[in-house]
């Protein structure tokens, strides 16, 4: 379990380095702001990378008051620095023992990022649709296709890419590629609406070529699900923060704003809303924290790669990231209307907490998509068996 000391450590980094002007971190600068090298001198970076890797072994239940606790400063800052879980996981769980050894440690000594490449302009939600191909050239594999959103991309020391295999259309590959390989390119960086201080790509590859060795164990789309649920969390994570900012906002606003014979902290309304936003965090945060213990549960066993295998997809994550998604927007819709006409300018952070909590119900699946997965995975199976 985290230490006190490990949050303090953590609230510290943000009152030092992200409760100044926002605006800062809400423009698309052209490299990563210096505030994640600030994080790596907290000795944090890559909290949840195992101890026998040099890393903290932090599990995902401490991941979520640590998330929590840097969106509070900037929800983008905090998906740039744990969105590398999703790779590290695939790796961790399926990669071989050099694999493991030649790129996790490195990232848990030097505090840098890996990047995941999945989705593709035609393979969205729909991933079994993905192009890029994977083809065997005798001890090694050549990968070309291109991937349309990917965080973190040109920074990373890896990637994880999702390819077809040339030979078997049926059979998907996870492949971990050093970020130097030539042939990996660039297209450009997404102008995204929130999270500004996070770089999201658009990546193409042509005729990369490493190793077949570099190919991890398992279905790529089925390791890619199993990440999956690390990063939701996360996500959702996220949600917790800003609510818990909107919510602060709310309160400094309102012991300053005249209303009536005083305060719009004297309304009763203002009261009424204020405690819903409280009860919605409260839920969200104690939802967040179950979510991690079931992943815990299964990462510390030491079958932890088979039970993933069989589970994939947990219910919780889903859970969690669709009602963290709905209930953080719903926290900072009603924050942005407490401020009126302000709440629709760039001069208040409320229009950018707002634009920052919608990510969390589209990335990494959208709310329908969340739907689905719960109904054909949770509950169809009990329909039948009743």
């Amino acid at each position: 379990m985290m230490t006190t000391e490990y949050l303090k450590t953590v609230r510290r980094f943000v009152k030092a380095e992200l409760s100044g002007d926002a605006r800062q971190l809400d423009e698309l600068a052209e490299k990563p702001s210096e505030v994640y090298e600030k994080f790596r001198e907290t000795g944090l970076a890559n909290w949840w990378l195992p101890e026998e890797l040099g890393g903290r072994g932090l599990g995902l239940e401490d991941g979520v008051e640590i998330v929590n606790e840097i969106a509070y400063g900037d929800a983008g800052v905090a998906f740039t620095l744990f969105i590398s879980v999703l790779g590290t996981t695939m790796v961790q769980l399926y990669g071989s023992d050099d694999l493991k050894a030649r790129y996790l440690r490195p990232m848990a000594e030097r505090g840098s990022f890996c990047a995941t490449l999945g989705s593709e302009r035609t393979a969205g939600s729909e991933l079994n649709k993905i192009e890029t191909v994977a083809t065997r050239e005798g001890g090694d594999l050549v990968i070309s296709g291109e991937k349309f959103f990917s965080t973190n991309t040109d920074f990373a020391d890896f990637l994880v890419v999702i390819a077809r295999s040339a030979e078997d259309p049926e059979d998907y590959l996870a492949v971990v590629v050093p970020r130097d390989t030539p042939g990996v390119e660039i297209v450009k960086r997404w102008d995204v609406i929130g999270l500004r201080a996070s770089h999201t790509y658009q990546v193409r590859l042509d005729r990369v070529r490493v190793p077949a060795g570099n190919r991890l164990e398992g279905s790529g789309l089925r390791l890619l699900e199993i990440g999956l649920n690390a990063s939701r969390i996360l996500i959702a994570a996220t949600a917790l923060g800003i609510a818990r900012r909107v919510r602060d906002h709310c309160m400094l606003y309102a012991k300053a704003k005249p209303f009536r014979d005083g305060t719009l902290l004297d309304s009763p309304v203002f009261a009424q809303q204020l405690g819903q936003m409280e009860m919605q965090i409260d839920v969200m945060k104690s939802h967040l924290l179950r979510a991690g213990r079931d992943f815990d549960r299964i990462m510390t066993d030491p079958d932890a790669a088979a039970l993933f295998a069989r589970q994939g997809t947990l219910k919780s994550a889903l859970t969690a990231k669709m009602f963290c998604g709905q209930t953080g927007w719903s926290v900072a819709s009603a924050g942005s209307e407490m401020f009126g006409g302000l709440g629709y300018t760039h001069d208040l952070p409320i229009g950018k907490l707002l634009r920052d909590i919608r990510y969390v119900s589209v990335v990494e699946g959208g709310d329908e998509v969340m739907r689905e997965l719960v109904f054909g995975r949770y509950v169809v199976p009990v329909l039948r068996r009743t």
